[in-house]
């Protein structure tokens, strides 16, 4: 996981072990895809009362009383187009249905641009509600929510278990 976002610092931000470990404590949902036993997509998302000190979860935390807030989602270059993504945030969906939560939210970086990402964040159904500068200025991030884009019958289950294994 750890090297799977240092490869992907540019769209997200840095972080040692040690907040991974965090990161992985204050998730509700935190999910890892493999592909061929190499670990290939990840997403982490916390709920809005997590004691989470973030610019982007803080802008959240003032508008809105209950959402899922998605820290980061990392897909490894070489399983782009396999659709992990997707499967990451309809899962995410399921999750957030099945515990009552009608909003997920995300940042997207405008600068420096991560234009694939607001491709496929508005495909998922999520807008913009604002902007802001955080990093010291040096990053401007586009703050988006959604709501459930996903209707599941009750013939299809969740693409990605969200039971305890």
């Amino acid at each position: 996981m750890y090297a799977l976002n240092l490869s992907n610092v540019r769209h997200t931000s840095s972080m040692d072990m040690s907040r991974l470990q965090e990161l992985i404590f204050l998730s509700c949902y935190h999910r890892v895809v493999c592909v061929d036993d190499v670990v290939s997509g990840l997403l982490f998302a916390m709920r809005a009362d997590a004691p989470y000190r973030n610019d982007n979860f803080a802008w959240f935390s003032r508008i809105f009383d209950d959402f899922l807030y998605v820290d980061r989602i990392v897909i490894a270059d070489a399983s782009r187009g396999l659709r992990l993504g997707s499967l990451l945030y309809e899962s995410l969906f399921c999750y957030a249905r099945e515990h009552g939560i009608a909003r997920v939210t995300c940042e997207i970086n405008v600068i420096p641009s991560n234009e694939a990402s607001r491709r496929f964040h508005e495909k998922l159904g999520f807008r913009e509600l604002g902007t802001q500068w955080i990093a010291d200025g040096t990053k401007q991030v586009s703050l988006q929510s959604a709501e459930s884009p996903f209707q599941l019958s009750k013939e299809r289950a969740c693409p990605i278990s969200n039971s305890p294994s």
